[in-house]
């Protein structure tokens, strides 16, 4: 089919492959069923694969030719705890769980372009294939990072691929600089003093508090921030123990923040701490807040960019853009690329039906016609990067 590409694998393998995974999910480190079939297949077309980096991760490597130089190509394997919505022939039947991002289909397109550089070769180095285990909460790319990811595996950049909902299929689309968003998740915990609901006067309510910071803290964006600045305050849970006729005497807000860079970061953290003690002084309440980062903002590097712009651009049929507007999600990717360069591409995954509902929703699926594509991708990037 013209525009189409023909990676020389066994597509309908790899298809079959793709469905095995998406019906028996696994998510976080427990993706040990996920890791034995990718490292079974990647042995079986010759690479060195070692298995348990960072808890569950596998890295398989191929090396070709003398050269001395190595990247690594990275793709993520946990699902979501989501109950599945679709009646597809492949839908999971696990109750709870759900590739509902697409990382069987990641984890697949990988393995696919692994296959293609065994069989064929045409670079000149070594290529790391990096299989990460627990990417949607964030603490799967320290883990193989503390496990020496980097050391046992040396590279001299890395790079990421991801499909996009919403993107026709065999568009590509990234942007130096900064692409997805940091997420940090803050709690704030308020001590007040109960009572009953007919004596208010006798009572430090922390609803009346609480409700005070959740509107002082959407204050951070719109004045604490400039208007060129990207950045989001996000209040998704408020929980108190009070009851019909109870005054509570604590409320915990919870909620998360965004942003690209890291002054951003700092303006928001520092805001609302000064702003939760603040009105919790203010009406004689007790207030602390823990604030922590969970995901770091994907930052790509000018090189790294250029280059695999460039191996999209050599798939025939394409369409490229290279200067897209960042996004804001988060991705775990993001920590890698703390240590070293790279980029992090999207893929459009489809815009009708489940190849169009967004990441994350029940009735999301990947779109297979989506594999060939992104093994063509990995193999074009791979040769270009180590050229033989």
């Amino acid at each position: 089919m013209s525009g189409v590409p023909t990676p020389r694998v066994d597509l309908q393998a790899l298809e079959s492959l793709r469905h095995a995974l998406h019906r028996e999910p696994e998510t976080g480190f427990e993706v040990s069923a996920t890791a034995a079939a990718l490292a079974e297949r990647l042995r079986a077309a010759g690479l060195a694969v070692t298995t348990g980096v960072g808890g569950s991760g596998v890295v398989a490597t191929l090396q070709c030719g003398r050269g001395m130089a190595a990247i690594g190509l990275r793709a993520d394997m946990d699902a979501l705890p989501i109950t599945e919505r679709n009646d597809c022939a492949h839908r999971s039947i696990i109750e709870g769980k759900f590739h509902g991002c697409g990382h069987d289909g990641h984890a697949t397109m990988l393995l696919g372009a692994a296959q293609a550089l065994a069989a064929k070769g045409g670079f000149d180095g070594t290529v790391h294939f990096v299989f990460q285990p627990d990417e949607e909460n964030g603490r799967g790319a320290q883990a193989m990072i503390d496990d020496g990811l980097f050391e046992r595996f040396p590279m001299d950049a890395i790079f990421g691929l991801h499909n996009l909902p919403g993107l026709p299929v065999g568009t590509f689309a990234t942007r130096t600089g900064a692409f997805t968003a940091f997420e940090e998740v803050f709690t704030i915990e308020i001590e007040g003093r109960g009572g009953h609901a007919s004596s208010p006067q006798h009572a430090v309510d922390p609803l009346v508090t609480g409700s005070e910071i959740v509107l002082a803290l959407q204050t951070i964006v719109s004045r604490a921030l400039s208007p060129g600045d990207f950045g989001v305050v996000s209040v998704t849970e408020f929980i108190t123990d009070g009851a019909r006729n109870i005054l509570p005497g604590h409320a915990t807000l919870r909620g998360d923040t965004r942003g690209y860079v890291d002054a951003v970061s700092a303006t928001i953290e520092r805001r609302m701490r000064a702003l939760v003690e603040g009105i919790a002084t203010a009406h004689g309440a007790s207030a602390w807040l823990h604030y922590e980062r969970e995901f770091e903002p994907t930052i790509n590097t000018t090189p790294e960019v250029r280059l695999s712009a460039d191996a999209a651009r050599g798939i025939d049929g394409s369409t490229v853009d290279d200067t897209h507007a960042p996004m804001g999600f988060s991705e775990d990717f993001a920590r890698f690329l703390r240590h070293r360069p790279g980029c992090f591409m999207l893929l459009g995954n489809g815009t009708e039906g489940p190849y169009g509902a967004p990441l994350h929703n029940p009735r999301y699926d990947f779109n297979d016609t989506t594999l060939p594509w992104g093994i063509e991708y990995w193999t074009r990037l791979a040769r270009a990067r180590l050229p033989s």
